[in-house]
């Protein structure tokens, strides 16, 4: 195997076991976020605290966990691909990938985030269906004196009384729609990703340039996790607005009252009419409580060359 074999492999180890790790810490805060951005008003969950609380109460630890399983299945090739895309252009547009250029870098970003959106787009796809479906349950509670007529479903599925998998909704979806079912919101999920990419991957190579050390070739762990942590933070608080629009607009069932889009520009719309400009902004503080871990447990682990070390162990 060539050093550079080694080198990819190497990254998408590292991509992989970053993803594992953060996925699992911080999963409980993503479904929060993605109730909290599907409810209209505050009807059910006031915030993330109280949303985790009732979450807690009504399925369990567990439950907590809904569509975990998506995301520690997909995030291994979605975290490889990110970041091995990333420094592929970052040396593909850099005569020398240290050298710091801004607009080089943010290209960069935008390359990777535009790789990264075949994996990402159906993770999240499955993913929202099955976090979404105890506020679902809960709302049918709430309005079960109301006509079942009247309830909006924007696609057919298993019985209400059963607990939905990613199994049988990839299965339905691929079923009726083909394999565009599972990449509906690709265009949000385009527009949230590659603006993420452009200010986050820029951002931490900066801040973490910061901490370089000349006599080990790279930041200390605590500087990478410090620089991928607010990094992340700022460009997942950035890009909320979009994030809300995708979640929206992926979200197959809806409960009594709630709108259905027939995309961004539309989705962006009613959002704005009837739920007022502070609605765009819902799960801004999950999200950062999310990415900012998740990026920091992955630029740390990428720095401190786990993929490398495993590699290692096997010449």
């Amino acid at each position: 195997m060539s050093s550079q074999d080694l080198s990819i492999t190497a990254k998408l180890i590292n991509g992989g076991v970053a993803g594992l790790v953060g996925v699992t810490c911080v999963f409980p805060i993503d479904l929060a976020k993605t109730r909290l951005q599907n409810q209209h008003g505050k009807d059910i969950y006031k915030g993330m605290i109280d949303c985790l609380v009732k979450t807690a109460r009504a399925e369990g630890f567990l439950g907590m966990y809904r569509g975990a399983a998506v995301n520690l299945t997909l995030v291994t090739p979605e975290k490889a691909i990110k970041l091995a895309a990333n420094d592929f252009f970052r040396q593909l547009l850099m005569e020398d990938g240290m050298q710091r250029n801004l607009k080089m870098e943010m290209l960069a970003g935008c390359g990777a985030g535009m790789c990264q959106v075949v994996v990402t787009c159906p993770m999240e796809m499955l993913k929202i269906q099955l976090q979404d479906a105890g506020r679902l349950a809960v709302h049918r509670q709430g309005s079960a004196s109301a006509p079942s007529s009247s309830r909006s479903y924007t696609t057919r599925s298993a019985p209400t009384h059963k607990r939905p998998s990613a199994t049988l909704i990839a299965w339905e979806l691929l079923r009726t729609r083909g394999l565009s079912g599972l990449y509906k919101g690709l265009g949000a999920t385009l527009l949230r990703d590659i603006p993420f990419s452009i200010i986050y991957f820029p951002l931490f190579a900066n801040l973490n340039n910061l901490g370089f050390n000349e006599r080990t070739g790279k930041a200390s762990f605590a500087h990478s996790f410090m620089s991928g942590c607010v990094a992340g933070s700022i460009a997942a608080v950035t890009v909320t607005p979009l994030d809300v629009l995708k979640t929206r607009i992926q979200t197959l069932k809806k409960g009594l009252g709630e709108d259905s889009y027939s995309g961004i520009t539309d989705c962006a719309r009613k959002i704005w009419i009837q739920e007022g400009p502070s609605a765009l902004m819902k799960g801004a503080g999950c999200r950062a409580l999310v990415i900012a871990p998740l990026f920091g447990i992955a630029q740390g682990v990428y720095f401190i060359g786990i993929g490398e070390r495993i590699l290692k162990c096997f010449e």
